[in-house]
């Protein structure tokens, strides 16, 4: 009879082990909270710690959605079928991308994290941060030849005085929106683990140009402690429009100008130089093709269909620093011809730079050209 009872507890005890589940069951949202905590009773104290971190680094930044019940849902979607090391590897991969300062291998950095919610008093929460405000200063990134070409957004919480509040060890949500308008744009998510965090760096060249009214923007920053949310405006920043992101045309869509003519006056007044010849291309072909020997390297080749004096020799034309031996590609979006006349043209393009240190950079440039015994070069180079 005894060996019968043991027998019996044995085979409840083998039952119960294999009904638990080793991957995400998103069914219900029962069932993924009882699928997760499966999960996570077969980790050690320290990997539930990282797992229930993880979970919530999916569930703030891995997931499009509005409300603690949707980002559940939308979480559940993502991991459906997923078992503890794919769940690591994809919390990495996004915490990595949303530039998030962790990872699934590092100590613990979150505190106590739940994203199914947790009743239980706690003696210290982490997240309960006593501010009376948010700031946010906003400075502008970039250089002297192109001009700014990112926003550094960095909020900081405050006291009742303005003074900056000491803290560490949090994981407060803090998101980012920046409107123009009064249309919303952009949107970014991060976590601010102490008072030292670095914020946002707001490209320009993720803003789309065509959404940006009178050149500036609206920006928006919200941080979320465990009683309240705090959030602060910064009204009218301005931007570079050059540096914002261009619409894509199809230049073989856009109808050429090369038939309206401009008046370029010659010495003897006529418009015409005599006994000269008269190019017969369109002056649009030799910018593209000086563009696409500039993107594949062949800066000699560039350089031969040039006579722009402000561009010296072919070394200085070529050098990496200050000429066009950085650039690694070049991408255009439009260009088309401005003016044409007899001996001189003009044409606009717009496009992006990759240097070779992988930046890229939207540019809008007006080349101007003059004839050169019948064929097109370019004489001039501006940056608008």
């Amino acid at each position: 009879m005894l060996k019968r009872s043991r027998f019996f507890v044995v085979a409840l005890l083998l039952l119960f082990v294999s009904c638990k589940k080793d991957a995400a069951d998103a069914t219900t949202t029962q069932t993924l909270q009882s699928s997760i905590n499966d999960m996570a009773s077969s980790l050690n104290t320290l990997q539930q710690v990282k797992f229930n971190e993880a979970l919530y680094i999916l569930k703030t930044f891995g997931v499009d959605a509005d409300g603690d019940v949707n980002e559940l849902k939308a979480l559940g979607v993502l991991i459906n079928g997923m078992k503890v090391p794919q769940i690591f590897s994809l919390a990495d991969q996004v915490a990595q991308k949303n530039g998030v300062e962790w990872t699934s291998t590092g100590p613990p950095s979150l505190g106590e994290m739940n994203i199914f919610g947790n009743d239980q008093a706690k003696e210290f929460d982490a997240n309960d941060i006593q501010a009376s405000s948010l700031s946010v200063d906003v400075k502008s990134i970039g250089d002297g030849v192109l001009g700014a070409q990112s926003l550094q957004v960095i909020p900081r919480l405050v006291d009742a005085k303005g003074e900056s509040i000491s803290f560490n060890g949090a994981a407060l949500e803090t998101v980012l929106e920046v409107y123009s308008g009064g249309n919303r744009i952009f949107t970014s998510k991060n976590l601010m683990l102490d008072n030292n965090f670095k914020g946002f760096n707001v490209k320009f060249a993720s803003l789309p140009a065509e959404k940006i009214i009178d050149q500036s923007i609206d920006i928006t920053v919200s941080v979320k402690t465990t009683k309240k949310t705090l959030k602060m405006s910064k009204i009218g920043v301005p931007v570079n429009p050059k540096a914002l992101l261009m619409p894509v045309v199809n230049t073989e869509d856009i109808p050429s100008n090369s038939d309206a003519e401009a008046t370029f006056i010659t010495p003897d007044g006529s418009g015409v130089t005599a006994d000269a010849k008269v190019p017969t291309a369109d002056p649009k072909t030799n910018v593209s093709k000086f563009l696409n020997n500039l993107s594949n390297q062949n800066l000699r080749g560039a350089y031969d269909i040039a006579d722009n004096p402000n561009w010296g020799s072919y070394e200085t034309f070529s050098n990496p620093t200050s000429g066009f031996g950085g650039v690694k590609n070049i991408n255009v979006k439009n260009m088309t011809t401005n003016n044409t006349g007899p001996n001189a043209a003009s044409v606009n393009a717009t496009y992006d730079i990759t240097d070779k240190e992988g930046r890229t950079t939207a540019v809008q440039v007006t080349f101007g050209l003059k004839n050169v015994n019948g064929d097109w070069k370019i004489s001039s180079y501006k940056i608008n």
